[in-house]
């Protein structure tokens, strides 16, 4: 048996490497090959190109890899077509993947696509593309699947793989002693996101916020994780320049960790929110995209939901702020951080929220996954 998984980014990452024991697990001599990140090599993928290739979003942003994109789309259609794969799975990364499960489809190939595509929030047209290119769709969220029924695409639901992942993290002391922070006092933690163009756009914003909070709340240590050392320079020139004596550590990678610490969280919009949620850390979302893009977003109605956050969407009521574009200021970020950092009726709002959240996120994700795409492959 010889399984093809083609991730995005690093939440595919975490998703393929998840998955892929729970497929070794009934396809013991299994074989996986696909677009790799280290977690996935780690589980026993072969690398056939990088996540770094894809790793792109926006529509301004996207434009200059374009070429290499269609470069990478067509070596892979030439040797999974020669390969022959006995299941395709493309996890996330929908305007890349859903292309090559087209193609792929058409050739006899079976697909599935991991992460339903936010046609539920946007760009809806996509559903008669999804229809086109994918066998099934296996849903992270509960409310997913009813969206499908209606256009004719298998889909469903599996819970979130993160959601058992990490269903039992270890206490904020311990995890302040293993990142090097003090045990006492308010701990911020602040991640403007693991692309160059978000830090770009954030970094500054936030260590701003950050600057305003320490002068508020004395004591107050703030954590950032880096996650890639090229990114390290952009978030140290923003803390030198604009919150110069704030008790501020940078540490490599270990987001999970630095949230852990956190008695609140400052951080993009993303997979990280999510996170942020199943570790029970209240949070204030952000997030800027490319004036272009936001103009097509906001201005040409292609945006269905009032909220970006995941939280929002999938608690029952939308409690954590959220400051996009324009609205990304340091004063009212830091407002809407301070009740936060207390044990306040802001905090505990968020934290009720949350709990309901993770009980339906948790269905043992990468085993239901693997039963479904077993059972897809099983038929004539």
């Amino acid at each position: 048996m010889h399984f093809a998984l083609i991730a995005g980014e690093a939440s595919g990452d975490l998703l393929g490497a998840a998955l892929i024991p729970a497929l070794r697990a009934r396809f013991p001599q299994a074989r996986f090959t696909g677009v790799t990140g280290p977690r996935m090599r780690a589980a026993g993928c072969e690398s056939l190109a990088s996540i770094d290739r894809l790793s792109v979003m926006g529509i301004a942003e996207v434009l200059p890899k374009l070429p290499d994109l269609f470069r990478l789309r067509a070596e892979l259609i030439e040797s999974l077509t020669a390969e022959r794969p006995d299941c395709v799975i493309g996890i996330d990364a929908p305007d890349f993947n859903l292309g090559l499960e087209r193609r792929l489809r058409a050739r006899g190939l079976r697909t599935v696509h991991l992460v339903s595509p936010t046609v539920w929030a946007w760009r809806q047209g996509r559903v008669k593309t999804i229809a086109k290119s994918t066998d099934l769709v296996l849903c992270l969220f509960p409310f997913e699947p009813k969206f499908y029924a209606g256009h004719g695409v298998r889909a469903e639901y599996v819970g979130h793989p993160l959601a058992e992942e990490l269903a039992d993290p270890p206490s904020q002391a311990e995890a302040r002693q293993a990142l090097g922070l003090p045990v006492d006092g308010p701990c911020l933690a602040v991640l403007p996101g693991s692309r160059g163009g978000e830090l770009a756009k954030l970094a500054v914003p936030f260590a701003q916020t950050a600057k305003l909070l320490a002068a508020r709340l004395p004591g107050l240590h703030v954590v950032t994780p880096i996650a890639k050392p090229s990114l390290r320079p952009l978030m140290e020139r923003a803390i030198a320049e604009h919150a110069p004596g704030v008790d501020w550590r940078l540490v490599d990678a270990q987001s999970r960790e630095a949230m852990r610490a956190s008695a609140a969280v400052l951080l993009a919009s993303g997979t990280a929110t999510l996170e942020c949620l199943l570790l029970d850390r209240p949070m204030v979302i952000a997030y800027r995209l490319a004036a272009f893009t936001a103009f097509l977003l906001g201005t040409m109605g292609m945006l269905k939901t009032r909220h970006v956050g995941l939280p929002n969407l999938l608690s029952a009521e939308a409690v954590v702020p959220e400051f996009l574009q324009d609205a990304v200021q340091p004063a009212a970020m830091a407002d809407a951080l301070q009740p936060l950092l207390v044990d306040g009726a802001a905090r505990q709002r968020q934290l009720a929220q949350f709990g309901a959240v993770r009980g339906v996120l948790r269905q043992n994700a990468a085993e239901a996954s693997a039963r479904a795409i077993a059972e897809l492959i099983a038929k004539p």
